[in-house]
């Protein structure tokens, strides 16, 4: 890919509250970190991080969960991964997969070959729950259209009803359940799109993994969202979008890649949506859940993810969790 260069932001660096006496415990919320905090979004780039590196970053800032991140950064082989994972006390929370399942019956072999060695390593590492990606519309780097933005009704009920499918195969096959996670420029970002993918599909099978900061990129409201739809929400990732960014990228029609190579995912508790109604909605459902932080910043300086994930872990503690 061709570099993007993040745009630095004249505003100052945003400052943890104090940990001491956090206002609430969120007892329920188990926090984590993922690869793309650490500018992680490819197998191999070398402008990311090693992954020997973002393991003892994530370890020494205060984070005991992660995800796998790109199938291929870190290492396949369970034995080595448990090894590497469990000497700096990290535990694997989910495994990641892309798929474009609204394209029909006809991609499902291809998903499918995709989605079992990730499921698999996703299984040998502990971990219960597989996050799932829609393919996206436009390409996140060119801005280059690969197909319409708005799914026909065929093209819904093959997304629909291959999830389903997904996740039944993925819970038979692995004990995995499946988190489908909407996301800027995909079919499933706004909250009509994600409400229509909802009560179109199974809640025995579909649960959603809510990203606040891709869900407030596309107009969403996390807080409405989990106090609505609460029994479909499985699974959290934390993060905030700049509002200042996001209305000049909503207003060049950016594409996802150069949006968060200008910064529109920025450090909290600096940007929107505030987190700490959010953990709170979630603590009220009653059930664990992760909330994995992840503040997109491909590519970004190597020194840069380390402050960062320090003072958002304190940010985090200070609000209970």
């Amino acid at each position: 890919m061709t570099s993007l260069s993040p745009q630095s932001s004249p505003r100052s660096e945003p400052q943890p509250t104090p940990e001491s006496s956090p206002p609430s415990s969120l007892s329920r919320i188990r926090i984590g970190s993922a690869p793309d905090s650490w500018g992680v979004w490819f197998p191999d780039d070398p402008r990311q991080v090693p992954w020997q590196r973002f393991l003892d970053e994530v370890s020494g800032s205060g984070y005991e969960w992660i995800e796998l991140g790109p199938y291929g950064y870190l290492p396949t082989d369970p034995a080595v991964l448990r090894e590497e994972t469990a000497r700096r006390g990290l535990t694997v929370s989910a495994g990641t997969v892309f798929t474009g399942l609204h394209r029909g019956p006809e991609v499902w072999d291809a998903t499918w070959e995709h989605v079992a060695d990730i499921a698999a390593l996703t299984q040998a590492m502990g971990a219960k729950h597989l996050v799932v990606i829609p393919a996206f519309w436009r390409d996140d780097k060119t801005g280059a259209v690969l197909e319409d933005s708005t799914l026909t009704p065929t093209q819904w009920r093959s997304l629909t009803a291959q999830t389903e499918r997904l996740a039944h195969e993925v819970r038979e096959r692995f004990g995995l359940r499946i988190v489908v996670h909407p996301h800027a420029d995909t079919h499933i970002d706004s909250e009509e799109n994600v409400t229509r993918f909802l009560d179109a599909t199974d809640s025995s099978l579909v649960s959603l993994c809510c990203d606040t900061g891709h869900y407030a990129y596309c107009g969403g409201d996390s807080v409405k969202l989990i106090e609505t739809y609460g029994e479909r929400i499985g699974y959290l990732h934390l993060k905030q979008v700049d509002p200042l960014v996001l209305a000049s990228v909503r207003a060049e029609e950016l594409p996802f890649g150069p949006a968060v190579a200008r910064g529109v995912m920025c450090e909290p508790p600096s940007g929107v949506p505030a987190l700490e109604p959010v953990l709170a909605a979630a603590q009220q459902l009653g059930v664990d859940l992760f909330a994995i932080v992840e503040q997109d910043m491909y590519p970004c300086p190597p020194d840069k993810p380390l402050p960062i994930a320090r003072r958002t872990r304190a940010f985090l503690r200070s609000c209970g969790a």
